[in-house]
């Protein structure tokens, strides 16, 4: 099935309730054509509203402009935008067949029966439904069931895909296969698709693109590994991922340094703040060597891939978490070598740029 691929421009949107709450700050954001892009934070950081927004469902403030490819669609209802939505609960209408669940929209838009018998056939063989058309959805799987709430959404043909927390109702152990079906059907459907969620590791999985938001605003936008590495705003650091805070003396920053255990590593000059981040990955432990600090291991959890080392030394105030391989031999109470990569540090100020 060809789909229509056309670019999505958010251009100054914000969004103020009637009792003046302001759910979305001015916002602007361009998905590519044929682009998944996943709005990403905690609740009520304004990511489902922005998606309403966008499908119709919700009326922006004055001033704001909603464009598919070079169509201004801000002042049209939502049946009007050729949105196509799929919701954490997939909605199915449990008493029809796969097979009428997948055309209920094209029945209702008078499509001939032969289109809609030839459309809904290409879609069961698109979404991998072959066999299982006369089935209810409460004969279904977790994942078959997805795949029919996905066919039935782009059954009419829409040029754009919404998907609000498709996998959000479901357990850590389905939701982790699932959102590798769901990433591949996306692929296979080449449809702009904007997808929400709060969970960081599915937008990473699911995702093209990333756009993190917090209090009503887009902080940063970017592929998930570049956003994970080279984060431009300290909110996006902490959220995707885990990270050590480590607070810095007056002193070391005077210098330009950052001391841990008895040894002293110089910060880039961007990074002179009174606090910096680092990810548990980054932090380096192994024998005592000339060059490295060296720390106490106050805690050792066995985590199956990883373990994680909580350790203390001298001019920390608190305490740091580093991920280590699972052989590695250190238990609580040995001391052993630290070190920090200046490079994988982190700031913990805004970036400007």
């Amino acid at each position: 099935m060809e789909l229509e691929r056309i670019p999505v421009d958010i251009d100054h949107c914000s969004k103020t309730y009637a009792d003046g709450t302001r759910g979305l700050q001015p916002t602007s954001l361009h998905v590519e054509p044929g682009e998944v892009l996943a709005l990403l934070g905690p609740s009520g950081c304004g990511k489902t509203t922005l998606l309403r927004l966008i499908a119709g469902l919700e009326t922006l403030d004055e001033g704001g402009r909603i464009l598919f490819g070079d169509q201004d669609v801000t002042r049209r209802p939502v049946e009007q935008r050729g949105v196509g939505m799929v919701f954490q609960s997939y909605a199915l209408f449990p008493q029809m067949s796969v097979a009428a669940n997948i055309g209920y929209g094209l029945r209702i838009r008078g499509v001939p029966a032969a289109e809609e018998k030839r459309a809904v056939g290409e879609l069961i063989e698109l979404t991998r439904l072959t066999g299982l058309e006369a089935k209810r959805p409460g004969e279904l799987s977790g994942g078959q069931r997805q795949r029919v709430a996905l066919a039935r959404a782009v059954a009419v043909r829409p040029r754009v895909l919404l998907l609000d927390e498709p996998l959000a109702a479901l357990d850590a152990k389905l939701k982790e296969s699932l959102r590798e079906e769901l990433a591949e059907l996306l692929r296979r459907l080449h449809i702009t698709a904007i997808h929400v969620t709060h969970d960081q590791q599915e937008a990473m999985a699911i995702a093209d693109r990333l756009a993190v938001m917090h209090a009503g605003r887009i902080v940063q936008v970017g592929r998930g590994e570049d956003l994970y590495r080279a984060p431009s705003h300290p909110f996006v650091a902490e959220f995707l991922g885990r990270v050590n805070r480590i607070a810095r003396s007056p002193e070391s920053i005077a210098r330009g340094v950052l001391s841990i255990g008895g040894a002293t590593l110089t910060c880039p000059p961007a990074l002179n703040h009174a606090a910096l981040l680092v990810r548990p990955e980054d932090i380096q432990i192994g024998p005592r060597q000339d060059g490295w600090g060296v720390a106490r291991v106050e805690q050792r959890l066995f985590l199956g891939d990883r373990v994680q080392l909580r350790l203390s030394a001298a001019g920390l105030p608190g305490q740091l978490l580093a991920d280590v391989a699972r052989d590695t031999p250190f238990q609580s109470g040995d001391e052993v070598g630290i070190h920090i990569d200046p490079q994988r540090l982190m700031s913990t100020a805004e970036s400007t740029t």
